[in-house]
This record gives C-alpha cells, sequence and structure tokens, in this order.
C-alpha cells in the first residue's frame, strides 16, 4: 500500500482494519506535494480538505486586523491539521494553513469523509478518538496560557514536543507561545542564564 503505510499504522492504533477496509479507506485519499510558504487553506474559502502530515511541519494561524499572526496550531510527522472549523461545517475558513518546509500530506475531503463514515462505521470511532485527544489538549493549552508564565510555557513545550523545536521555525513556536521571538531566543539561550 505504499504510499499509504504510515496513515494507515496511525489509524491501527486506535481501530482494526480488514485489507477491505484499508482499501475503502485508500481510495478516499490524495496525496499532495507542498512547498514552504504554500497554503492549503485560506480565510473565506470553504475548506475542502483534513490533512494528515505525513512529513514536513505545517501551521495553523488567524492574522488579526493590526497585522498580528496568532498561531494556533503546529503539525508535523503523523499530525492532523485543518481549518477544523470550516472542513466540519462546510463554511468558510478563518484561519490560514502554511507549510512551514516543504512537506508531503494525505487528504480526505468533506464529502468523502462522510461517505467513509458511512461504508466502514470503525472510522466513527478513530475521528471521535482523535477529536476527542485535540479537544483536550486544547484545553490544557488555554489553561497554561492562563496559569503560567512564558518561561514556564517554553519549558512545558520543549520538554513534549522537543521534536517541533527541531522542525518548526522559532517565529512560528514564539507565536504559538504567545511569546516574541526575541524573548524565545532569550529563552533557548542558555548564555541567557534562562533554562
Amino acid at each position: 500500500m505504499g504510499d499509504f503505510d504510515q496513515i494507515l499504522a496511525s489509524v491501527g492504533k486506535y481501530i482494526d482494519l480488514t485489507d477491505d477496509e484499508k482499501k475503502i479507506f485508500i481510495s478516499k485519499l490524495r496525496v499532495r506535494k507542498i512547498k514552504k510558504k504554500q497554503f492549503i487553506v485560506q480565510p473565506d474559502f470553504i475548506c475542502k480538505y483534513r490533512s494528515y502530515v505525513v512529513n514536513g511541519a505545517l501551521r495553523s494561524y488567524i492574522m488579526c486586523n493590526d497585522g498580528q499572526e496568532h498561531t494556533i496550531a503546529l503539525a508535523i510527522d503523523d499530525w492532523w491539521i485543518s481549518d477544523f472549523n470550516s472542513f466540519i461545517y462546510q463554511t468558510p475558513a478563518t484561519l490560514f494553513v502554511e507549510a512551514l518546509s516543504n512537506s508531503t500530506v494525505i487528504q480526505i475531503t468533506y464529502d468523502d469523509e462522510q461517505k467513509l463514515l458511512e461504508e466502514v462505521p470503525k472510522f466513527e470511532r478513530f475521528f471521535r478518538i482523535i477529536t476527542q485527544r485535540g479537544f483536550a489538549y486544547l484545553q490544557r493549552r488555554i489553561l497554561s496560557n492562563l496559569s503560567k508564565t512564558a518561561e514556564e510555557r517554553y519549558i512545558q513545550f520543549s520538554k513534549q514536543y522537543p521534536e517541533i523545536l527541531q522542525k518548526v521555525p522559532q517565529y512560528a513556536i514564539a507565536s504559538f507561545l504567545g511569546i516574541t521571538p526575541v524573548y524565545l531566543s532569550q529563552l533557548r539561550n542558555p548564555k541567557t542564564g534562562k533554562s
């Protein structure tokens, strides 16, 4: 199944699929190469795809009226990304989803996902689990932003996601943590006396 081995292994962590169910799933997927700085979602257009990252790094962010960017989500290998509100409700997107490096994603359209859920009901469980996990993460992130200092948020993030620090540019990490790139640089530089 070649190009789809990684996503099948990822899905296999949560549900067991027969060979026929794997074929149905794969028939609804498309592989897409994305160049660094390329957008796969833009505001005012309906988000057509849920995207699984095979390799690379992407981020979703919102641009405020003052031009400031706020990174909402980061995604690296074996993570999903989209403007989920737009995708689920098929309404115009509010987020940008941009490749931070040359990346490969596997995508499924909204319509194909709905057909998949009818044809292979096990996928209801899969998408429920990854949605629940995403919601729990979002809650932890909100609580962290409300209760921790910027330095504490960075330390926690770097312990939990060291691979992101290697794959994602500093400006995107700073935006995700709600700090400036300069302050993040100070936190990352041991010569400043900070951890």
